[in-house]
This record gives structure tokens, C-alpha cells and sequence, in this order.
């Protein structure tokens, strides 16, 4: 007897610091319906889990979906996906070890899968973007940190206990700056927001020179970003040193993976035009000789369209099933 799934929809969850979206996702990527709330409103992680799986099953129920949604899939921070935890989290009100997809399954009676915002936008861009018709590439999320998710053969490599892929904690310099993981020189600290906004003062401390950063009273990427476009030569620097620090490790990485691409994704992804060209060339100037001029540095194609919902309901559909609602 052939029978038709009617398990053609999944639930999509992303969790930031300010605010927690949810949709629904059907399987060709469509997303049916799409609501959002403050995370910041739920300090204690058991009236946050209450309040989300309460506006799960509201969903469900309003979209009649109630047997036709398969699974739950969650893009957090910090998150494990081999623990399905989320572990230590800097950022998020909670703190330790959270089991959070068993704590969302006992309350929804869906399966649930769990991973961080590299891996869930990793596997939304295997299917829905840049990366489609790839097996082996690395995604790059840039933005206040550094995170990244390897594809290998087609599948995230997650090493022995889900951690694989901490490529902003690599070590870029010997006694280099202190990162907030507690170490000294890692790549996050020359690459990500912070970094660059150090970077800008020390070109800024080197030279004389005129400069609209000197005026400005909070520097940010964005903002030295829109200096570049204005032509000022020390913000073009800042960003000329930024990307020499992204394609040295970037190659230090690529020694080891011999990935087809690097996607680059996240706030700074925005600032790639004065970044990338620098990165590129430090990149060939370092990498193994053999992969030199065969990796390519894409910007992803998902960026701007729910792409944390997107991911997270990929994590949804391999996750093995298991509902209450059959």
C-alpha cells in the first residue's frame, strides 16, 4: 500500500539576543506563517521554553497544522547539536548547560533539533543558496563574533563533541590581542566588529593624517564602511589590514579543509567590497601552493530573506521524527 506523508511542514526557530522568530516552513522552503517576540522579556529559561511552546502550538492550531508539522528545528547560540544543549552562552540570559530541544519536545510533542547560527545558516545555504551543489565549503559568519560550520562530503562536520569549526578561535599572533574566550591573538579579534574598531584606532594613533573617523564620537564597521565609500584613505586602510588578517587565517584554515568556497554571511558581510579584495590576496600569498586560486570567497545569497528561519528548518527535516500528533 503506498502512503502519502502528510508530515509536509516543519517549525523554524530562530533565538537572538533581542528578540525569538518562529514560522512556519513548508518543504519547498515557503514560509506559511511567521510571528516574533522579545527574548530580552524571559530572563529565566523555564517561562521562556513555556511562552515559545505555547506560541508553537498556537500556531499550529491557527494554520491548521496541527498534523502536517513534522518536526521543530532551533538556531540559538552556543548551541551543540550533538548535546542538543545550549552550553555556556556569553550572550543569552541563561547560563550553563540548557537542554532546550528536550525541554521544547516535552512541551510541543515534536522532535526537535538544536545547532548554532553557523551550522543552521551552513545548511540553509546547502539547500536554498550559495552553496547548493557543493560538498565541501565553509561557511564564515561575521558579525559581533566569528563563527563558522564545515561542509565535508556533504554534511556539517561536527568533530567529537560538536565543536568543530571555532575558526575565530584560532590563533592568529602570538601574544596578539586578548579575546573574550580568555586567550591572546585569535582571528575574531582582528576580523569581527570589535576587532576592527581596535584596528581603526591603532591606524589612527600611526598617522597624522586627516581622517572623518578622528570626528566621529563611536566608531562602528558600518559606520567606517560608509567613510570607505566616502574615499577617506585611513577608513580604506583599517579595512585593507581587516581583510589581511581574514585571508591569513582564512589560509591557515584552507591547508587543512581544501574547501571549494568560503560563504560569508552576517553583518560585516555588508562590508566585503573594502574587505575581500585584501583578504583574497593574502589568501594566495599564504595557502598551500597546490589549492592557490581554486577556492572561491562568495557572499551568500540568502542574506536579507529569513535566513536563521530558512536554516533551522533544514536542521528540522533530519532530525529523526517523533510527534504526538499522528
Amino acid at each position: 500500500m503506498v502512503e502519502i506523508s502528510k508530515k509536509n511542514k516543519v517549525f523554524g526557530v530562530h533565538i537572538s539576543i533581542e528578540r525569538t522568530i518562529y514560522a512556519i516552513v513548508n518543504i519547498r522552503g515557503d514560509i506559511i506563517a511567521r510571528d516574533e517576540f522579545p527574548t530580552t522579556d524571559y530572563p529565566n529559561i523555564n517561562d521562556f521554553v513555556s511562552v515559545l511552546s505555547e506560541r508553537l502550538v498556537e500556531m499550529m492550531l491557527s494554520n491548521d497544522c496541527l498534523e502536517s508539522i513534522r518536526s521543530v528545528g532551533i538556531s540559538v547560540s552556543n548551541a551543540n547539536p550533538v548535546t542538543n544543549c545550549i552550553e555556556n552562552a556569553v550572550n543569552l540570559p541563561w547560563k550553563g548547560v540548557v537542554p532546550l530541544a528536550a525541554m521544547i519536545r516535552d512541551r510541543v510533542g515534536l522532535a526537535v533539533a538544536l545547532a548554532n547560527k553557523p551550522h543552521a545558516r551552513a545548511m540553509g545555504e546547502f539547500v536554498f543558496g550559495s552553496a547548493h551543489g557543493m560538498r565541501n565549503f565553509v561557511l564564515i559568519s561575521m558579525g559581533h563574533g566569528m563563527g563558522s560550520c564545515i561542509f565535508s562530503n556533504g554534511r556539517p562536520y561536527l568533530g567529537t563533541d560538536g565543536y568543530a569549526g571555532e575558526v575565530g578561535h584560532t590563533m592568529l599572533y602570538k601574544h596578539g590581542r586578548r579575546c573574550n574566550c580568555g586567550n591572546e591573538g585569535c582571528l575574531e579579534c582582528y576580523v569581527a566588529a570589535r576587532g576592527i574598531v581596535q584596528t581603526a584606532r591603532e591606524v589612527l594613533a600611526e598617522s597624522s593624517e586627516p581622517s572623518l573617523m578622528r570626528d566621529c564620537e563611536e566608531l562602528t564597521p558600518r559606520i567606517i564602511s560608509d567613510f570607505c565609500e566616502q574615499g577617506d584613505k585611513l577608513s580604506l586602510e583599517t579595512m585593507h589590514r581587516t581583510g589581511e588578517h581574514l585571508g591569513l587565517g582564512l589560509a591557515n584554515f584552507a591547508s587543512l579543509l581544501d574547501p571549494e568556497a568560503f560563504i560569508f554571511t552576517g553583518g560585516l558581510a555588508l562590508a566585503a567590497k573594502w574587505i575581500l579584495g585584501a583578504a583574497e590576496e593574502a589568501y594566495d600569498k599564504y595557502v598551500f601552493n597546490n589549492t592557490k586560486g581554486k577556492t572561491r570567497f562568495l557572499i551568500s545569497a540568502l542574506e536579507g530573506k529569513e535566513y536563521d528561519i530558512l536554516g533551522a528548518s533544514v536542521l528540522a527535516w533530519q532530525v529523526e521524527e517523533y510527534s504526538l500528533f499522528k
